[in-house]
């Protein structure tokens, strides 16, 4: 295993994956972007190759694109194979689909961070019925 390591790298010089099969919204776009802007950008884009070919974090690349960001905190997985980064890439986007959330402790939480003054509206949760909206 390598160590993985984080390097600051220009955005303009990051290439999106031709056949990247998650897309965005311009809405996912700007909840990642409300994200990034509440608590900082703490999640670096999975590189690989020359050409720094996003493998994961396309959202938040087009995110910080818009958001005037110059570099970007990238993690270099150059130690895969081109199959292995298509695949890590489907895998990755695809384990979040996976989970569930426990609505009641997201209620909890949701609720104490509101009495603290945090608008986690823009998440659109719908608590009272245990969902999320579409």
């Amino acid at each position: 295993m390598e160590d993985l390591k984080i390097v600051m790298i220009p955005i303009d010089q990051l290439t999106p994956y031709a056949n990247n099969a998650r897309k965005h919204t311009q809405k996912d776009v700007e909840q990642i972007k409300a994200s990034i802007l509440a608590d900082g950008f703490n999640d670096p884009i999975g590189v690989w190759g020359e050409h720094n070919v996003i493998v994961e974090g396309h959202g938040r690349a087009l995110a910080c694109k818009e958001l005037g960001y110059e570099k970007v905190a990238c993690i270099r997985l150059d130690h895969l194979t081109d199959e292995q980064r298509k695949e890590y890439a489907i895998r990755h986007n695809r384990s979040a689909e996976f989970s569930t959330w426990d609505f009641q402790i997201l209620a909890e939480e949701i609720a104490q961070l509101e009495m603290e003054g945090v608008d986690m509206s823009g998440l659109e949760f719908r608590l009272d019925r245990g969902e999320e909206t579409p």
